[in-house]
């Protein structure tokens, strides 16, 4: 058995496809770790989430901010931005079993020394304290009342962690900081504008998986979300979105190996709006 994780893919179907038949992906004995962001702004999404979906426990994926918004979307609670292109999911037949299942999905994956996220993890965070909060959000992505919850999930406010925080800002900071953040403050304050290069890192802002004793430095994060970043291996963080929409490779690592296998990006996934 291999545990292969696939950075962010966007609708890049043809892609996905191609790197499933690359690494001789088995769902019978494999599995396939995603780091969010299956849809958006590529041309096939609809059939990126019925593919993932289709490959049942042998895959998991954690949501990712297009996937979020997704669901807001096709709840009434946000609409469709300049770019997107997940009109084909919203008129789909299976329109409602698909995004049930995307709903259902996780925030945050933790097996042995290896942690599965889309954007990052706060630097006070440890894991089993993420582990409670990211199920926050779950239960209440997955509740009967889920749509209120999506009307509240959107701003930038709190922009830090506060142990006292309650209600709808308590689970709008854990979401912007698992499926949003690339920098912040030692002291943990998130900053969402910054999507450019480490190079160009604001003043007083370091990378999440930078910040100096930061509480997850025992495990391995895996996570995409900063395209701009590209792919980077260190020993307790595995970035993987290397912006296969924008015309580079779709990537995946074999995490008991970690060896890296790409697959070009096609002409006919690369976006049309920036």
């Amino acid at each position: 058995m291999a545990i292969y994780a696939v950075g962010d893919i966007q609708g890049c179907h043809t892609e996905l496809v191609q790197l499933l038949e690359k690494i001789r992906f088995d769902p019978g004995v494999d599995k396939l770790w995603l780091v969010g962001d299956l849809v958006n702004r590529g041309a096939d999404s609809l059939q990126v989430l019925r593919l993932v979906k289709s490959l049942g426990a042998s895959a998991i994926t954690v949501l990712g901010n297009h996937d979020l918004h997704l669901l807001a979307v096709a709840a009434g609670t946000s609409r469709l931005h300049r770019g997107d292109t997940l009109e084909e999911i919203l008129s789909a037949p299976d329109r409602e079993e698909l995004l049930t299942w995307l709903r259902h999905r996780r925030l945050l994956h933790v097996e042995g020394t290896f942690v599965l996220v889309h954007a990052g993890l706060l630097p006070g965070w440890s894991i089993e304290l993420a582990k409670n909060l990211a199920l926050e959000v779950e239960t209440a992505l997955q509740s009967n009342d889920y749509v209120e919850f999506l009307a509240h999930m959107y701003g930038n406010q709190p922009k830090a962690w506060r142990d006292d925080l309650t209600g709808y800002e308590r689970l709008r900071v854990i979401t912007n900081a698992l499926t949003r953040m690339r920098i912040c403050t030692n002291s943990g304050e998130m900053e969402f504008d910054f999507k450019a290069e480490q190079e160009n890192i604001p003043a007083a802002y370091l990378p999440w998986f930078d910040v100096p004793g930061r509480a997850s430095l025992d495990t391995t994060v895996i996570f995409g979300h900063w395209s701009a970043l590209g792919l980077m291996i260190k020993e307790n963080a595995i970035a993987l979105d290397t912006g296969c929409l924008w015309g580079g490779p779709l990537t995946a690592i074999c995490l008991d190996t970690r060896e890296v296998t790409q697959v070009s990006c096609t002409n006919s996934s690369v976006a049309k709006h920036w």
